[in-house]
C-alpha cells in the first residue's frame, strides 16, 4: 500500500478555460440540464435532461438531435468505431431505452438508429446505473440498481443477430463495468457498492471470480491501459484498488470521499470531495449543492508523483479529447488541461534536484537515449559536485554510448578516485566502447591500486563480457612488470609474437618458449623460429634443432593451439631448411646433424644445405688427426660430391680451401677442366700423374701432349724417360710438327738429341714413305686422265654403239621401247621411268656423280671463307700446311665451267665432272 501523502505534488498541466470560438472575451458555454457524457472519434458527445443528445467538434461546433423524448441517461461513445450507445426514457415510469447509433449514416439529417431495445433485466422494471460497450461490438453490458447485470452478445448494433441474458445477480447496486480484452481472452469486470465480480466471456460456461468484498460508489470505476496491464481500477473512500482477472493487485492509500474515477493515458482522475464538506451524497447522485468544492488530482502511478491537482466547483465529467483533458462543470463552463511537454516537466525537476523521479519519467515518456544519457548526466554532475563520488560515477556510467568518456575521466583523474574511475573504465570496457587509451589508463589502474584480483579477473574474461585492444594490454601489462598476466593473456588470444617476446626477452623462459612454437600453426611457426632461432639454438640447442627438423620435413603442431587455430587439414607443410642454416652459427656438431638429418629424409633438399654439409665434412676432415677416422670423413665428403647436388662453383672453392686433393680432382673430372688436372699435377710435381692425364684425357683435348711436353722441357731434373713417353704419343697422333717439338725440348739442358733421335728417325721415315705413296697416286691419277681424255674424244668423234642385252635394273632381257645411256648403261623404259629420279641421268652412275658433285660444291663453298682461313692459319702451328691443304681445295684458282649445249646434257655433264676430278686430283699430287 502506497500513501499518497509522501507523493510530491508537481504542475505538469496548464489550466485554461475553454473559450468561444465567436467572442473571444467569453468562456464557452455548455448546453443546459447535461446528464451523461463521453467522448472519442474526434468529438465529444453530451446528453441531456431533455432527450437530446449534444455532438461538440474540436472547433467547438455543437450540434445536436432528438434521441429521447423525455431524458438521456447514459452515454457510451466506442473509440474505435463511429457507434453512439444511449440508454434514455421515451416515456414516464421505469421503462429504460437503449438505442445505438451510426454517427457516419444519416436519416432525415440525424445519425441513423440501428437498434432500439428496453434495458430489463427481468420482468421487474428497474433503473440502469452503468454501460460499458466491447470495442469489438460483440459484447453490451447494461448494470442496474436492483444487482443486476445483463450481456448482449453479437452484433449489438443489430436485433437479429444477438441474444440478451442475465450475466449476473445480486442485491447491492452495479456501479462499475469494464470489458478486458487480452490476446483472445475477454473478461468483464462487475463492481457493485459491496464486491468485484470477473467474468471470463471467452468460455462458454462464464466463469466468475470473486476478486473482492468491498466495491466502490458510482463511477468511480475504471478500466486502465496497456501500461498498466489493463488492471481494473476500484476507488474506494480509503484507498484504490486494482484489479487482475483473477486477483487483487496493487493498492494506493488515496483517501477521500471519491466521486469519480477515470483513466486517460497513463494517468489517474480522481475527483474527491473537499474535506470541509460533511455531506455525502446517496446512490445514484451525481450532483451536489453549489457550494460544495470537489478536488481533482491527476496521479501518475508508475512514478509514484502527483501531476496535478486543483480545487473545481460541480464536476460533471472530466474527458480526454484531441490530445488534452477537458473538465465540465455544471455551471456550463468547460475547462481545458494541458499537458507540458517532457522537456518542460524535466527541467521542473532538475530545479528541485529530483533526478531519479526525472530519469523515472523519462523511461516512461520513452524519451531517446539521448535525452536519458542527458539527464544521467546532470544527475551525476549534482552528485558531483555533492562530494558522493560513488553515486556519480554509477550516472556517469549509465551515459556511456552517448557522453564522451574524456567529460568523466578528467573528473576522477585524482589518486584518491582511482577506485571510481577504474570502475568507468570497466563498464566502458563491458561496453566494448574503450578505445586504446582507456585501456591503457585501466590498466595503469589496476596496478596502481595493486589488485591482482581484478587485473585478473579483467584480462581472463570472456570475449562476450569485456572487449578492449588486446595488444595494448599486453604492453600495459609488460611494462608494468606483469609478466604472468601479459603471458596469459597473449596465450589466450592468440598474440603469439608478444607471447614469445616476454618468454623469450623478459622471463628467460626458453623451454617454454620452444614448447610453444612447436605448437603453433606452421607459417607461425617458422616465422618466430627465424626471428628467435638464434637465441633459442643457444639456451636449448638439442630441442631447437629437433623442432627444426620437424618444420623442415613434415611439420604437425603438436597440442590444443593446433586444434583452436584448425590446422589439421591433412597436408604436410614443410620450411626450406636452407633458410635456417644461419641460426647454427656457432653449433656446427648441431648443424652437421640437421643437415644430415635433412638429406637423409629428403635427398631433394636445396644445394645450400649440401654445399653447407659438405664444408662442415671438410672442416672435419682437415682438423681430423687420426688416420682411420680421416679417411672414413673423406669418405664422406667424396660421397656427398659423388651424390651431384652441391654446386660445382661453391664445392671447389671448398676443396681447394681445404686443400682437399680428392675433391678438387674429381670435380675437375666432373666439369671436363683436364687441363687444370694437369696442371694440379703439375703444381704438385707429379710426373707420372701428368703422363697419365694425358693418357686419360688426350682424346678429349689433344693439347694435353703438347702441354706435357712444354712442362718436362722446361724441367732441368732428368725426365727423359717422361719426354721419351711423350714424345711417343704425339708421333703417333701427328699432333706437332716436328720443328715445333725440335724448338720445345731445346730449352731443356738434359734433353740431349739421343732423347729425339728415334722420334726424328721415324718421322722422316714416315714422311719419305708419304711422298712415295703420293708419287704413286700422281702416276695412277695421270693415266687415268689420260684414259678419260681418250673416252671423250672418242664420244664426240665417233659414234657410240649399244649392245646391251640385258636391263641393268631387272637384268632381264631388254625388250623395246628401251632407254640408253652413254655410259654403256641400258634399261626397259617403265624399268628407268620407276626408278630413275631424272630423264637426264642414269640411275645406276647418278650416286656416284652426285658424291663428285657434292665434293665440288664443297670446295666451292669454302673458297670464299677467308674469315675462316685466316682464323686457321693464326691458330695452326704450322702455317705452311695450312696454305698448301687450301691451295689443294682450289682456293686461290680460279675455275671457270663451260657448259655444253642442251642437245648434249649427258656428254657435257661428264666432261665437266672428269675436268674436276682430275683437277683436283693435281692438285693434290702437286
Amino acid at each position: 500500500m502506497a500513501a499518497f501523502l509522501q507523493w510530491r505534488k508537481f504542475v505538469f498541466f496548464d489550466k485554461d478555460s475553454v473559450k468561444d470560438p465567436v467572442d473571444n472575451g467569453k468562456n464557452f458555454a455548455l448546453p443546459s440540464g447535461i446528464s451523461a457524457c463521453d467522448s472519442g472519434r474526434g468529438h465529444i458527445v453530451l446528453g441531456d435532461m431533455d432527450g437530446g443528445i449534444w455532438t461538440l467538434t474540436r472547433s467547438l461546433q455543437l450540434t445536436s438531435f432528438q434521441a429521447y423524448k423525455l431524458r438521456v441517461t447514459h452515454l457510451y461513445q466506442l473509440k474505435q468505431h463511429s457507434i453512439l450507445v444511449s440508454v434514455g426514457q421515451d416515456e414516464q415510469g421505469i421503462n429504460p431505452l437503449v438505442k445505438v447509433w451510426n454517427l457516419d449514416k444519416r436519416d432525415s439529417g440525424n445519425p441513423l438508429c440501428t437498434r432500439i431495445f428496453p434495458a430489463i433485466p427481468g420482468n421487474k422494471p428497474t433503473e440502469v446505473s452503468c454501460l460499458s460497450v466491447h470495442e469489438n461490438l460483440n459484447f453490451m453490458a447494461i448494470g442496474f440498481t436492483d444487482g443486476s447485470v445483463v450481456l448482449t452478445k453479437g452484433d449489438i448494433t443489430r436485433d437479429r443477430h444477438s441474444k440478451t441474458l442475465t450475466l449476473h445477480e445480486g442485491t447491492s447496486p452495479v456501479t462499475g463495468l469494464a470489458f478486458r480484452q487480452m490476446a483472445k481472452v475477454t473478461n468483464l469486470f462487475v463492481a457493485t457498492l459491496e464486491k468485484v465480480h470477473c467474468y471470463t466471456l471467452s468460455i462458454k460456461e462464464y466463469p466468475k471470480v470473486e476478486l473482492d468484498t468491498h466495491g466502490c460508489a458510482l463511477r468511480c470505476s475504471s478500466l486502465a491501459d496497456p501500461s498498466q496491464d489493463s488492471q481494473f481500477i476500484v476507488a474506494g473512500d480509503d484507498c484504490v484498488y486494482l484489479y487482475q482477472p483473477d486477483e487483487r493487485g496493487p493498492c494506493f492509500a488515496f483517501d477521500g470521499h471519491k466521486l469519480l474515477a477515470h483513466w486517460h493515458r497513463g494517468y489517474l482522475f480522481l475527483l474527491i470531495r473537499d474535506t470541509k464538506s460533511p455531506n455525502k451524497p446517496e446512490f445514484g447522485s451525481r450532483g451536489s449543492s453549489p457550494s460544495d468544492k470537489q478536488l481533482l488530482t491527476i496521479y501518475d502511478l508508475d512514478n509514484k508523483f502527483i501531476a496535478y491537482s486543483a480545487a473545481f466547483d460541480d464536476v460533471i465529467d472530466v474527458v480526454a479529447e484531441w490530445g488534452s483533458f477537458y473538465i465540465l462543470t455544471r455551471d456550463g463552463n468547460m475547462f481545458v488541461l494541458q499537458e507540458k511537454d517532457t522537456q518542460t516537466k524535466l527541467e521542473m525537476l532538475f530545479k528541485k534536484n529530483l533526478f531519479v523521479m526525472a530519469i523515472n519519467l523519462a523511461k516512461s515518456q520513452h524519451l531517446d537515449n539521448d535525452g536519458l544519457s542527458e539527464i544521467f548526466r546532470q544527475y551525476g554532475d549534482h552528485l558531483y559536485l555533492k562530494g558522493d563520488h560513488d553515486g556519480a560515477i554509477q550516472q556517469y556510467i549509465r551515459t556511456i554510448g552517448k557522453l564522451e568518456p574524456s567529460y568523466v575521466i578528467r573528473k576522477f583523474l585524482d589518486a584518491q578516485r582511482i577506485h571510481n574511475l577504474t570502475a568507468y573504465l570497466q563498464a566502458l570496457h563491458r561496453q566494448s566502447l574503450a578505445n586504446a587509451d582507456h585501456t591503457t589508463l585501466l590498466l595503469n589502474c589496476y596496478t596502481k591500486l595493486k589488485d591482482s584480483s581484478k587485473l585478473e579477473e579483467f584480462i581472463k574474461s570472456s570475449e562476450s563480457e569485456v572487449h578492449f585492444d588486446v595488444e595494448i594490454a599486453i604492453k600495459v601489462l609488460r611494462q608494468a612488470g606483469y609478466h604472468s598476466h601479459a603471458v596469459f593473456l597473449a596465450e589466450k588470444h592468440m598474440h603469439h609474437e608478444w607471447y614469445l617476446k616476454i618468454q623469450l626477452e623478459d622471463l628467460k623462459n626458453y623451454q617454454e618458449g620452444l614448447r610453444y612454437i612447436g605448437r603453433l600453426p606452421f607459417e607461425q611457426a617458422e616465422s618466430n623460429m627465424k626471428r628467435y632461432g638464434k637465441t633459442l639454438m643457444h639456451h636449448v640447442p638439442e630441442g631447437t634443432t629437433l623442432l627444426l627438423k620437424g618444420l623442415c620435413t613434415n611439420y604437425q603442431p603438436s597440442g590444443d593451439t593446433a586444434e583452436r587455430d584448425g590446422t589439421e587439414t591433412g597436408r604436410y607443410d614443410k620450411a626450406n631448411s636452407e633458410e635456417f642454416i644461419p641460426i647454427f652459427a656457432n653449433n656446427p656438431r648441431e648443424l652437421k646433424a640437421f643437415l644430415e638429418h635433412m638429406i637423409e629424409v629428403d635427398p631433394r633438399s636445396p644445394q645450400g644445405v649440401y654445399d653447407t654439409l659438405l664444408e662442415l665434412r671438410l672442416q672435419d676432415w682437415a682438423h681430423e688427426q687420426d688416420p682411420e677416422r680421416k679417411n672414413v670423413l673423406q669418405g664422406e665428403a667424396v660421397s656427398l660430391l659423388r651424390s651431384d647436388n652441391t654446386v660445382f662453383d661453391k664445392a671447389l672453392v671448398l676443396c681447394q680451401m681445404h686443400n682437399f686433393k680428392e675433391g678438387v680432382l674429381y670435380l675437375y673430372e666432373k666439369g671436363k677442366l683436364y687441363q687444370q688436372i694437369m696442371h694440379y699435377h703439375m703444381q704438385n710435381e707429379e710426373y707420372g700423374k701428368v703422363v697419365e692425364a694425358c693418357k686419360r684425357y688426350g682424346d678429349q683435348e689433344g693439347c694435353l701432349w703438347e702441354q706435357a711436353l712444354g712442362y718436362f722441357a722446361r724441367k732441368e731434373e732428368d725426365c727423359k724417360a717422361y719426354i721419351s713417353e711423350v714424345l711417343h704419343h704425339i708421333d703417333q697422333n701427328n699432333l706437332m710438327p716436328p720443328l715445333l717439338v725440335v724448338q720445345t725440348l731445346a730449352h731443356n739442358s738434359t734433353a740431349t738429341l739421343s732423347v729425339i733421335k728415334d722420334y726424328l728417325i721415324n718421322k722422316l721415315q714416315r714422311e719419305s714413305q708419304q711422298i712415295e705413296d703420293d708419287e704413286r697416286k700422281i702416276h695412277q691419277y695421270r693415266e687415268e686422265t689420260a684414259h678419260l681424255r681418250s673416252e671423250i674424244q672418242e664420244l664426240k668423234t665417233s659414234a657410240k654403239i649399244f649392245q646391251k642385252t640385258k636391263c641393268n635394273m631387272c637384268n632381264s632381257p631388254l625388250e623395246l621401247p628401251s632407254v640408253h645411256f652413254l655410259c654403256s648403261h641400258s634399261f626397259h623404259q617403265h624399268c628407268f621411268e620407276s626408278y630413275a629420279e631424272s630423264e637426264a641421268e642414269c640411275p645406276t652412275c647418278t650416286p656416284e656423280n652426285r658424291k663428285v658433285m657434292d665434293m665440288l660444291r664443297a670446295q666451292d663453298q669454302k673458297r670464299d671463307l677467308h674469315d675462316h682461313f685466316n682464323r686457321q692459319l693464326r691458330s695452326s702451328n704450322d702455317g705452311f700446311s695450312v696454305v698448301a691443304d687450301y691451295f689443294g681445295r682450289g682456293v686461290f684458282n680460279k675455275l671457270t665451267l663451260v657448259t655444253d649445249p642442251p642437245g648434249s646434257k649427258t656428254v657435257g655433264s661428264l666432261e665437266v665432272n672428269l675436268q674436276r676430278d682430275l683437277l683436283i686430283h693435281t692438285k693434290r699430287n702437286s
